[in-house]
């Protein structure tokens, strides 16, 4: 006596389809990236900031009155303005990791405006090294307009190329921002009770749910 199996109508794919579940849900590219976008602020204002720690200007005082050797000026003090842009751009780049929509937006804009001013400080600096060096050489040789020879040294040129990453990258936060949401620590507490909500609840929980404001008896 011969058994029949009934034949399958159902393909593999279709039996692979029902298994795997289907995500609709589209992954945000790196460059739009809360993560992503504020470490490179983080990274760009840190670098500024390291560039006003090298020599900016050297100087060759010109024989004179007074025997002084070359000058090696950082841009701390070539450009004291480029350091606090720097501090303030840092600052505004690790609020905008805990800001709402608004802050946020102050914050991007504060960042923006920073590295506008530290591009601006140091074209100034790359396009008259004497005039940014005369208080520094007035300082040493005791004479103020004291001829010198002032040449500028790659470090402007790179604090200029970081602001520039700087601006661009607050100009991406201000854009892609606008889908960012702000998790807060009452937000996580919601979601877990709501994912914990068919296990039993322990002395622990219950003391969480009392202080949310909860029933724990429902």
């Amino acid at each position: 006596m011969s058994t029949s199996v009934p034949e399958s109508h159902e393909s593999d794919e279709e039996v692979l389809g029902a298994v795997a579940p289907h995500s609709s849900a589209t992954k945000t590219p790196p460059w739009q990236r809360k993560s992503t976008l504020i470490l490179l602020a983080i990274l760009a204002a840190l670098a500024v900031f390291g560039t006003t720690t090298q020599t900016w200007i050297h100087v060759a005082i010109a024989p004179g009155e007074v025997a002084q050797t070359d000058l090696d000026i950082p841009g701390s003090k070539a450009a004291v303005a480029v350091s606090a842009l720097a501090l303030v751009a840092l600052a505004g780049a690790l609020a905008t990791t805990i800001a709402g929509k608004v802050a946020r937006i102050v914050a991007s804009c504060i960042v923006l405006l920073g590295a506008v001013g530290i591009i601006a400080v140091a074209l100034r600096v790359l396009a008259n090294p004497a005039a940014a060096a005369m208080s520094e050489v007035g300082a040493a040789t005791g004479i103020i307009g004291q001829n010198s020879d002032a040449t500028t040294t790659i470090f402007p040129v790179l604090a200029a190329l970081a602001a520039a990453v700087l601006a661009l990258t607050a100009l991406a936060v201000l854009w892609f921002g606008r889908a960012w949401t702000v998790r807060t620590k009452y937000d996580a507490a919601t979601t877990a009770s709501g994912a914990n909500a068919g296990e039993p609840v322990d002395e622990i929980d219950r003391w969480d749910q009392l202080s949310r404001g909860e029933d724990p008896t429902v």
